[in-house]
């Protein structure tokens, strides 16, 4: 395939992430890699949930890439730090605490999925920004009024790109770095999932994922790694070769 097309690959993707159309996706498919199944990593095979407390992977939406799935371990995620964390000033302390929670959330899903940090962010597979997410106003279709919406303290969204004629993904997180710390880790266990490929919600407010803030701190549920496990299962376009044109 072409550079040229491969270009073309990445934009109808990531406007088919906006504005699915039905007869662009039949299209595009034909340029994707056929969806497979990727051997299930060894720390969530050799997970066992006894008895099973259940899941929520109905609730979880592929892409057209299919699940949002990672096939290269360790997963390699890169998070803001601080200049000089020494410095003993009240914002490099605020900011401490956020790489602080950031790592603890690293280091609980690690047990499921292994990942490693990096120091150069287009070395990454998950970015993970220190920032107010950004507030996308929208256009009401029937009054045609501006309307502006509650602004998030963290969200997550993934790109498409193409790497030796394979379908990769990137995941970049927000979180915001007006929140206290156990909020912080809270919203970053949050996002984290969907970084690994839960990308739906849980409406079990038990869960991790689940679709609404609580008021304290959630730990992950067997109920979370039970539908990650899930996912891991299916086929995806993800990390497989492009058809040879």
């Amino acid at each position: 395939m072409g550079y040229f097309l491969k270009f073309l690959v990445i934009i109808f993707l990531t406007l088919l992430i906006i504005t699915p159309s039905s007869a662009l996706e039949k299209d595009l498919e034909k340029s994707l890699p056929p969806l497979q199944t990727h051997s299930l990593p060894t720390l969530l095979n050799q997970w066992q949930d006894q008895p099973y407390s259940g899941d929520y992977f109905e609730q979880i939406k592929p892409s057209l890439a299919g699940y949002l799935l990672w096939s290269e371990f360790p997963i390699k995620i890169y998070f803001d730090r601080p200049d000089n964390p020494n410095d003993t000033a009240a914002t490099t302390r605020r900011f401490n605490q956020w790489v602080h929670a950031v790592e603890e959330s690293i280091s609980e899903w690690n047990s499921y999925l292994p990942m490693t940090e990096v120091y150069r962010v287009e070395l990454a597979d998950i970015i993970i920004e220190r920032t107010d997410p950004p507030i996308n106003p929208k256009v009401d279709p029937e009054t045609g009024k501006l309307e502006i919406p509650r602004a998030k303290t963290a969200q997550t969204r993934y790109e498409f790109y193409i790497k030796n004629n394979k379908l990769f993904h990137k995941m970049i997180i927000q979180i915001s770095p007006r929140l206290s710390e156990i909020a912080i880790l809270s919203a970053a266990r949050h996002e984290l999932g969907h970084g690994l490929g839960i990308w739906g919600h849980s409406l079990d407010e038990n869960d991790v994922l689940y679709f609404s803030q609580v008021s304290s701190s959630i730990s992950i549920s067997a109920r979370d790694i039970n539908t990650l496990k899930k996912i891991y299962e299916q086929p995806t376009r993800l990390g497989w070769s492009l058809p040879i044109k």
